[in-house]
């Protein structure tokens, strides 16, 4: 596969089923910021945590991936001439859902009630989870913009919804598995 093709040379991008749109199109901001998350997200995984968790990221990066190929196919463009379905790939869906809630409960079991807002910070590895929930936050917006225009599949803005809640909780967690003290919101009173 060659890594250049020149045909994006004049400001434009081909989606799954070879519609060529615009490279600032909705669409495209939408699943390149799913991008953005992602590498975020394997910046999250580089640091020194639990394998545990790196289980838990690699999977959510393949599942970024899947969520990406999924707003880069347009809703006409989802099914073949064959009738069969252009992404031949198990699709984000409720056990995706799933898997998240099951993975913020498990953390959240283990975490201290929160009594203040918490500012980012603390630690690289936890100012790196609210990075990336900051940027998965952005790609919900684009998605909800982009489903009031074209309606794309719902399960794609439950999961981003649930993982910046996800990524939240992964900050707190990992501030208390480094031992570092969450940083209170505590704002001065006039």
């Amino acid at each position: 596969m060659k890594i250049y093709t020149k045909t994006g040379d004049a400001g434009t991008t081909a989606l799954f089923g070879g519609t060529r749109v615009k490279k600032y199109n909705l669409r495209i901001e939408s699943y390149g910021t799913v991008d953005e998350l992602n590498s975020y997200i394997g910046l999250i995984k580089d640091q020194d945590i639990s394998d545990i968790i790196k289980a838990a990221l690699l999977k959510i990066q393949n599942e970024l991936f899947t969520l990406g190929a999924m707003l880069a196919t347009p809703k006409d463009k989802e099914t073949l001439k064959s009738g069969k379905e252009r992404l031949n790939i198990p699709k984000i869906d409720e056990k995706s859902i799933q898997f998240l809630e099951d993975e913020i409960d498990a953390m959240d079991a283990e975490l201290p009630q929160m009594t203040h807002f918490i500012l980012p910070g603390g630690h690289q590895a936890v100012s790196f989870c609210h990075i990336a929930r900051c940027v998965c936050r952005r790609a919900e917006r684009l998605s909800v913009e982009l489903n009031d225009q074209e309606n794309i599949n719902n399960d794609i803005l439950i999961y981003l919804n649930r993982l910046s809640d996800y990524l939240f909780v992964l900050a707190r967690k990992l501030s208390k598995d480094i031992s570092v003290e969450e940083i209170k919101w505590i704002p001065t009173k006039n």
